[in-house]
């Protein structure tokens, strides 16, 4: 089944091989990609979403231009893991087409037009555009089929602070009014993302088509910090969609941290909070053959 996305991205390496996967593996429809100022400021994020459009010829794909900042803090600087350019220098072809104005509004529209449930949405970065949409178009978010989000950790250590994660701690308000909006999101953490990694190894059985070579050369560029491995956040999200029995989900009823410390933007479980589905475990051989699937 051909799942019809829209996919909310901050590009970013991890972004750039879920937005590859997603455009080449044949499994989904994407409708547009919608950008977010996150793992760098807005104006890259959207370039670096046409770029990967022009890589793989897709000029009937749209770029809408998001959020370029959260709804009330300052973003957080990863310009050491993505580089100045967020793909670590990593070349690729220039967009074809301007961007769209308004990805908020043109998110809406899309989904009023189309039959209620029959789009989700692949978020992956920090959700601002997501809670403006919630906020400002409450009947369109209602339409959404499927929200899923890359973001949080229940059990692991944070990477913003000791409890919180980059998308959710960037946006903490953004994240807490979609938890509470009702739409019931699929919340893929930290507890599985952390688990599917890309090894030296891995990289290299993607080579052997154009895609597959620039998801190489993506991975490599990740790598050159001189780890042996690299976390595979943002495709977790495109694989969780496809096939949702690689994942171990459970129903928790959680709120954001919104306090003014290092957790900012943690998930916190609590009785009264609003019910999320959450991957808290995940079939990592599984996982990684099904990506592979996408590049060869």
């Amino acid at each position: 089944m051909t799942r019809r996305v829209i996919i909310d991205t901050d590009p970013g390496l991890d972004d750039a091989i879920a937005i590859l996967f997603a455009l080449e593996c044949g499994r989904f429809e994407v409708l547009g990609l919608t950008s977010v100022a996150g793992n760098i400021g807005i104006d890259r994020t959207t370039e670096n979403a046409g770029r990967l459009l022009a890589l793989t010829g897709r000029t009937d794909i749209p770029v809408a231009v998001g959020a370029d900042r959260p709804l009330r803090r300052w973003g957080i600087d990863v310009i050491a893991i993505h580089g100045n350019d967020g793909l670590k220098g990593v070349a690729l072809p220039p967009s074809l087409a301007a961007p769209l104005p308004d990805a908020v509004g043109w998110i809406a529209e899309k989904l009023a037009a189309e039959p209620a449930g029959s789009i989700d949405i692949l978020a992956l970065g920090p959700l601002t555009n997501i809670a403006r949409l919630v906020a400002e178009h409450p009947e369109a978010a209602g339409n959404i089929g499927r929200l899923i989000v890359m973001g949080g950790t229940v059990h692991e250590p944070g990477n913003a602070g000791p409890r919180s994660e980059f998308n959710f701690a960037s946006d903490p308000e953004a994240a807490a009014i979609v938890v509470r909006s009702g739409i019931g999101p699929t919340i893929v953490p930290l507890d599985v993302t952390r688990k599917v990694r890309a090894s030296t190894d891995y990289v290299a059985r993607l080579r052997g088509t154009p895609h597959g070579d620039a998801a190489a050369d993506l991975l490599t560029a990740y790598l050159q910090d001189g780890r042996q491995s690299r976390p595979l956040h943002d495709p977790c999200v495109m694989l969780l969609a496809l096939d949702s029995s690689l994942f171990r989900i459970e129903t928790l009823r959680i709120a954001i941290d919104l306090g003014d410390d290092a957790d900012a933007g943690a998930i916190i479980v609590r009785d009264g909070g609003m019910p999320a589905q959450i991957a808290l475990g995940v079939d990592v051989d599984r996982a990684l053959a099904l990506l592979q699937t996408g590049f060869v």
